[in-house]
Order: structure tokens, then sequence, then C-alpha cells
């Protein structure tokens, strides 16, 4: 099986939906890390992704630059989990939310005892924004308040 070129890939689908070529972030500073400070076992682990993810009565996620974000509450059905995002073929998605936001497979791995807990509630934005400002200023901030707010211990990032 080949390598998917994730850049060439994305390039090509902005490019078919019509949106100027996609500008990437460079930073000249690594980013923060926070080393591991408990077993997985004895921790509150936080999910975040950026599939377009909701659940049934919340409101769709609507337009590019979309800087939303719903709390989905960790013991939603997986059935009520819908997807709304501009830049990514989603039919997969749509049958089966786990592909881009693994909830049941989370829920298992606390079940097995390998994660101590889920956090009452997962994150959810749609990627695909194009102000790397605005990410950086509104979603990022806004996200981090929440999974402290959580006391969430460690955090998987979902992209898409």
């Amino acid at each position: 099986m080949e390598p998917v070129d994730y850049i060439a890939r994305l390039k090509r689908t902005y490019a078919k939906l019509g949106y100027p070529a996609y500008q990437w972030v460079h930073s000249e500073t690594p980013p923060p890390w926070a080393p591991v400070r408990k077993p997985l076992s004895e921790s509150r682990l936080g999910l975040i992704a950026s599939g377009g993810i909701y659940a049934a009565g919340q409101v769709a996620f609507h337009f590019k630059d979309d800087t939303g974000i719903r709390a989905i509450p960790r013991d939603v059905p997986t059935a009520e989990l819908r997807t709304a995002h501009f830049a990514y073929d989603q039919t997969d998605a749509r049958s089966d939310p786990n592909v881009v936001f693994p909830i049941d497979t989370l829920r298992n791995l606390v079940a097995e005892g390998v994660i101590g807990e889920l956090a009452s509630h997962a994150y959810t934005f749609m990627g695909g924004i194009y102000s790397a400002r605005r990410v950086r200023e509104d979603v990022a901030p806004a996200l981090r308040q929440r999974l402290q707010d959580e006391r969430v211990d460690i955090a998987l990032l979902v992209p898409v």
C-alpha cells in the first residue's frame, strides 16, 4: 500500500472546492510539551476532534472558518452523532462517526481499564479554518480552558 501524500491531496481538495491555496502555518518555536505524569489507567482523557462532529439537537457546523466548538457528552449514543464539514468526503464518517471521532474505542478502553476515565465531554470543531490567528487566539484557548475545567490529564487530538 502506498503512503498518502496528504499535503498534495489537501491542495487538490481545496482547489476543487474553489478555495484559495491553503496557507500552511509555520512556527519557529516548537509546541509546548508536557510529560505524562501518571499511568493512562489512572488518567482522565479528553478527546478533541476536528471532523465537524456534533450531536443530534446541536447546531451543525455551517460554513468554512466556522470556529464554533461543540461539547459532546461522553455517554451520547453513537447513533446520535452527526457530521458537517466542507473539506472532506463525509461518507464514511456519516456511516460510522468513529472514523473521525473514536468515542466507542475510547469507551471500550475505559471498560478494559486501559484508560482511567473519559472527561464528561469531548470537544469538536470543524477543521479547515483558514485563519491561523483565530485558531491561535480563539479556538485553541477555548479548548484548553474546557479541558482544564474538566481536570483532564491527557488529551487525544484527532485531526481530519
